[in-house]
């Protein structure tokens, strides 16, 4: 009985671990890419170049943990499935691309034990329309939020870090 009962407490244990690790899943990234395509295209790879590389780390503030971005598009837009630290974990959000500038972003992943707001509506709207302006920077400011100014900051990279991307990846 008591072993039976260690053993439940460990399966219990290790499904919040995992649970925890994997974060809350809002959106699967298959389904968003379907909710902007209708039938998803097939992916494309933009190659990190040092130029690229160079570019991004001064976005970031950091260099990029890849040397290749997937991305999806058509003639007009494009979709970018980025990742990026809040505080101490990853954020995944999918970012669509029109005619250069932001139609939508929708956060995918979330990971942090705080700050969930940024994936509200209310706070995500601000990224509609944004352009990339002088220095890689957004032509608008983007409002924070009490509690998750660091998942803020990293929307804000990953919103720059799409929009220079798709600049990037039309040439």
């Amino acid at each position: 009985m008591i072993r039976a009962a260690h053993r439940s407490l460990a399966v219990l244990t290790l499904t919040l671990v995992a649970t925890a690790v994997r974060g809350e899943v809002y959106q699967e990234p298959g389904a968003f890419l379907a909710e902007v395509f209708g039938s998803t295209p097939a992916p494309k790879v933009l190659w990190l170049t040092k130029e690229l590389q160079a570019q991004a780390s001064a976005i970031l503030g950091h260099a990029p943990a890849q040397l290749r971005q997937r991305y999806w598009s058509d003639a007009r837009r494009s979709v970018w499935i980025l990742e990026e630290t809040g505080k101490e974990e990853l954020i995944t959000a999918g970012f669509v691309v029109l005619d250069g500038h932001i139609d939508h972003v929708r956060v995918l992943v979330y990971r942090e034990s705080r700050g969930q707001e940024v994936r509200q509506t209310s706070f995500l709207k601000q990224f509609k329309d944004a352009k990339l302006a002088r220095g890689a920077r957004l032509d608008r400011d983007i409002d924070g939020i009490v509690g998750a100014t660091l998942s803020v900051g990293a929307m804000e990279r990953m919103a720059r870090l799409a929009l220079y991307f798709d600049q990037a990846s039309r040439g």
